[in-house]
């Protein structure tokens, strides 16, 4: 049994389950709901940086990656804004993730990088843009895990 027949709703359950966590955040961030900023039931003030800014980050990337629009650039910026808070904000309490506080970080920015380098897969508004523009497209041209193909 192949199980090459996962791959396109395996990836697109995976970004999407990325997308919504991180989307969360933002929300969590921004609009103070779903617990607010860190357990505090408050958002974080407007304008505050680096906090608000990575709010707003995480919202906004976090649902173009969900629904898989412009994936690549939305996911290299959400891993970008990752980085940086690991290595600002988490890397000058220790140097392993599991002693600095900095796995969701790390987790985030590593999960990003590969949606931005494999893309948003045949389950997404990228795919159904690219199929409307181009309907001769062949159907395995946009494999999950083939990046050169793309």
């Amino acid at each position: 049994m192949s199980l090459q027949r996962f791959e396109a709703p395996v990836w697109a359950l995976f970004r999407i389950v990325v997308g919504l966590l991180f989307l969360c955040h933002g929300l969590a961030s921004v609009f103070g709901v779903l617990g607010g900023n860190r357990g505090s039931g408050h958002a974080i003030e407007a304008g505050t940086w680096p906090g608000w800014y990575a709010g707003v980050i995480q919202l906004v990337c976090g649902a173009l990656v969900m629904v898989g629009l412009v994936t690549r650039p939305a996911a290299l910026l959400a891993s970008g804004s990752m980085a940086y808070a690991y290595f600002v904000v988490h890397q000058p309490e220790g140097v392993l993730p599991i002693q600095n506080g900095g796995v969701t970080p790390a987790l985030y920015a590593w999960a990003f990088v590969t949606i931005a380098v494999f893309g948003a897969g045949r389950w997404s508004l990228d795919a159904l843009l690219a199929r409307r523009r181009d309907p001769a497209r062949t159907p395995g041209a946009d494999r999950v895990l083939t990046p050169s193909r793309r």
